[in-house]
């Protein structure tokens, strides 16, 4: 994505208007949040690695060119997904980090090079690099206590994770006690779960005979696995486990380095990866990255690159991390894989906010090992740049093992007479006009709630299970309800009580499982106040920027009352207080107060309040934080950290960080070149500190 290229039929990204890239990085934040969930929660992806890899690197050239624009909800600052049900929950003590992907050695270099200017290193001063295969299966972390295995749990969202310690005792590869001496107190082992190829293959032939569907690939056989919710079907699986990393260490040593770490962890009886190389430099480096390219198919396990860390831990610590990602690390993935088939099809699907989404439906064809049939076409601008016509023979790649992308056409493989594929103008569900808004590259279907694909949509992301989390009330449910008449907007799911007979004498439904579901949406009568917001699906309000406006607000009274007053004075006060809530665009400040706009979502809001109760937003525990409820506005340049880090800092201990100085403000923190934010804080009477100040006032 070097240069400035476009990829899919995109705009280019040098090529964007400030409009567009703010449009671009909300499409972008929530289509890579639906596939972390398909993904992390569900084991079931439904586009290739390759095809996500481009949406992560569009996502980030964008947010590298428009560096204000960058969304609270970015992908960027999210680690896989939120913690399925079914599974108790356990809160990493350290967070789980992903990492940040590099597709070619130049992008090594330039990892390389960052690294050496953030330490201010010399020329001549070499980089030691630890270079290990990127395993494809499931992150998990162990914790140890006194050298006993007590919990295991998966990487979750990052902060939270799945607990699967009963399931992870089957392992062999995980030790129920640690042997040797100088054994932490407390030492979390971070590592992979993964399925050897040929273990794969049996599993499924086995699967075969008895008419059990196989598994796509041996990642999904392994996360499917170990989230299972019976550990005796985990223990007949299997798995087996590689340590690379650490969580929380207390007590007794671990070494300065992190090959030297592996060497304890070894002799402590932890697996770790025989294939791992201590690298002098990044030419090193990039030659072990061929070599395991080479041996890539004689392995005994499938990968899909190679992770650097810095070695020193030293040096890692300094380093640190940007939001998602640590800056000492970096997954170097291999190519991805091609095959030509012959395109069918074009069919349009309708999403929850009325996208139209053009899906390539293939003659199905092998690529590498795995059959697929469908890929996302994701608009009708790459439908028209690459003149993709019905009846082509279509270039497809993947680099994981599901539905990949469609790279191209082969023309001279045409045949006679195709023609141009028209995108349709109007929703092919309930007929209402599809409008193309400026600066944007997607069509949306009109007809809101009066249209039945969003309606649906709408309903289900509604109970879905970071909004309501009402269990028993799934898509085809909905669907039918919906058609039936039986339930229409929100408030309605909290009447279903009042039609229990009719519901009862549904196919498939009877006293038992209406009994359940009604219980299920009783538990539900009381949501915080984030999660209502989420619930509401409004345009780019994902969860992370619900969980802002819960905490800016406090309640959902007073987050009406704000809302309604911008609405009716957009030059008012209430509106710029909305504006100046940091990591809180023009554009998504439109999609709000429009949502508040439309008389039915207040009908649809005083309904649900007649319903439910929202909670009020519970402020996080920060005792002792000297900054705790005040707002901070950061100007001008930091010179010891980021501003990005300096905002995250003071986030973490309560307080509200905005983006511009308003009576409001109860500190500025000011760097060299602060310039009208400065004045700002004379006119208000703001207090002005500078960045040694700022630091010494938290601690640091």
């Amino acid at each position: 994505m070097k240069g400035g290229k476009a990829s899919g039929g995109l705009v280019a990204v040098v090529d964007l208007t400030p409009a567009q890239a703010e449009a671009e990085l909300a499409r972008l934040a929530s289509e890579i949040a639906h596939h972390d969930r398909l993904y992390y929660q569900q084991d079931n992806p439904e586009i290739s690695d390759a095809a996500y890899d481009a949406l992560r690197a569009r996502n980030a050239e964008i947010e590298r060119r428009f560096p204000d624009l960058v969304r609270l909800d970015s992908p960027s600052r999210r680690v896989g997904a939120p913690v399925a049900g079914g599974f108790a929950k356990i809160i990493h003590a350290r967070p789980m980090l992903s990492l940040d992907n590099a597709f070619d050695e130049d992008d090594i270099r330039d990892f390389a090079d960052r690294v050496r200017r953030f330490l201010k290193l010399e020329a001549r001063e070499s980089i030691e690099l630890s270079a290990e295969p990127k395993i494809d299966g499931l992150s998990v972390s162990l914790r140890y206590e006194k050298g006993k295995f007590v919990t295991g749990a998966t990487r979750g969202d990052g902060e939270t994770g799945e607990d699967v310690t009963v399931n992870l005792r089957t392992l062999e590869d995980v030790p129920a006690y640690l042997k040797g001496r100088e054994l932490p107190a407390v030492l979390e082992v971070r590592g992979e779960v993964y399925m050897q190829r040929a273990d794969f293959l049996k599993l499924n032939a086995s699967r075969k005979t008895k008419d059990e569907p196989p598994f796509a690939n041996p990642r999904n056989a392994a996360a499917g696995s170990l989230r299972q919710l019976d550990p005796r079907i985990t223990a007949r699986r299997p798995l087996r486990f590689f340590g690379y990393a650490l969580g929380e260490v207390v007590g007794g040593k671990v070494g300065d380095t992190h090959v030297h770490m592996l060497d304890r962890l070894r002799g402590w009886g932890v697996r770790v990866n025989p294939d791992t190389r201590l690298c002098a430099d990044v030419d090193a480096a990039l030659e072990y990255y061929r070599d395991i390219a080479a041996r890539r198919a004689r392995l005994a396990y499938d990968i899909d690159g190679v992770v650097y860390k810095v070695n020193r831990f030293e040096w890692q610590e300094r380093l640190g991390m940007v939001s998602r990602a640590p800056r000492w690390a970096i997954a170097h993935k291999f190519p991805a894989e091609q095959a030509r088939t012959r395109l069918n099809a074009i069919t349009i699907q309708v999403g929850r906010t009325g996208t139209l989404t053009p899906v390539a439906e293939l003659e199905p064809v092998n690529v590498g090992g795995v059959v697929v049939a469908r890929a996302t076409l994701h608009n009708e601008d790459e439908i028209r740049r690459k003149d993709t016509r019905i009846g082509d023979t279509v270039v497809v790649q993947r680099a994981g093992d599901v539905i990949p992308q469609v790279v191209g056409v082969v023309l001279n493989e045409r045949p006679k007479g195709a023609k141009a594929f028209r995108f349709p103008d109007h929703c092919p569900v309930c007929g209402s006009l599809a409008v193309r808004a400026e600066g944007e590259a997607a069509r949306r279907c009109s007809g809101g709630l009066t249209c039945p694909a969003q309606a649906v949509e709408r309903l289900r992301h509604f109970v879905s299970r970071n909004a309501f989390d009402i269990e028993g009330l799934g898509e085809k449910h909905i669907e039918a309800f919906h058609a039936d008449g039986i339930l229409r907007t929100p408030g309605d799911i909290f009447r279903l009580h009042r039609r229990t007979r009719e519901i009862e004498q549904r196919e498939g439904w009877g006293a038992k499982s209406v009994e359940r579901l009604l219980a299920a949406i009783e538990a539900r009568r009381r949501i915080s106040l984030e999660r209502f917001v989420f619930a509401l699906g409004i345009r780019q309000i994902g969860e992370a920027t619900a969980r802002l406006l819960a905490r800016h607000y406090g309640s959902l009274g007073a987050w009406r009352k704000a809302m309604e007053a911008a609405v009716r004075h957009p030059e008012g006060e209430a509106a710029q207080d909305l504006d100046n809530i940091s990591q809180i665009g023009p554009s998504m400040v439109a999609d709000i107060l429009a949502f508040f706009a439309e008389a039915h979502n207040g009908a649809t809001l005083d309904d649900l309040a007649r319903e439910i109760v929202v909670e009020d937003y519970v402020q996080p525990k920060t005792a002792g934080s000297p900054v705790a409820g005040k707002t901070v506005v950061f100007t001008g340049t930091l010179e010891r950290m980021t501003r990005q880090e300096a905002k995250a800092r003071a986030e973490a201990l309560g307080a509200k960080v905005a983006g511009s100085v308003s009576k409001k403000t109860d500190l500025l923190v000011a760097g060299p070149g602060a310039g009208t934010k400065l004045a700002d804080a004379t006119k208000y009477g703001v207090t002005v500190i500078d960045e040694d100040a700022w630091l010494k006032l938290i601690g640091e």
